[in-house]
């Protein structure tokens, strides 16, 4: 009984396989697990334009010693193990609605360990066109966030 259901499993796995695209026909990207690229729409396939407003130079910046993890939203997300001080820049401008309700920019400091050995959160600061716009000090314990349009 059970190298009955076995094998009928096998079977069926293998046409639903069959039929779910699991064929030859398959792109390299998503044979190797990539998602395909998804068709860009331009104004004249949708007939909206998307207007995008003035770009502005954005540095996201951590201070401290040693390694920690830091989480931000910049022209990407990310989540990563960097080493302190850390710092990241990309010029972003805010489009469509966002031209309306803002564009956020946050960077979130994982934890430092400080001179007496207490864990606190890291410093942050975010900059724009030159100037701070936002900063923390190191035990906060707040994430650094910005809007702008």
């Amino acid at each position: 009984m059970r190298k009955t259901l076995t094998g009928a499993a096998f079977v069926v796995a293998a046409v639903l396989l069959a039929g779910c695209g699991g064929g030859a026909d398959e792109s390299a990207a998503e044979s190797k697990g990539e998602s395909p690229a998804q068709p860009s729409h331009t104004s004249e396939e949708s007939g909206d334009a998307v207007e995008e407003g003035t770009p502005h130079k954005v540095t996201i910046e951590v201070k401290g010693a040693g390694t920690g993890s830091v989480m931000y939203t910049l022209d990407e997300d990310g989540f990563e193990q960097v080493t302190l001080p850390w710092k990241k820049t990309a010029t972003i401008a805010a489009r469509g609605a966002e031209r309306k309700v803002g564009r956020l920019v946050i960077v979130t400091p994982g934890n430092v360990t400080r001179p007496d050995g207490r864990l606190v959160a890291a410093a942050c600061s975010i900059t724009v066109d030159g100037k701070t716009v936002v900063k923390t000090e190191e035990g906060a314990g707040k994430p650094c966030s910005y809007k702008f349009k």
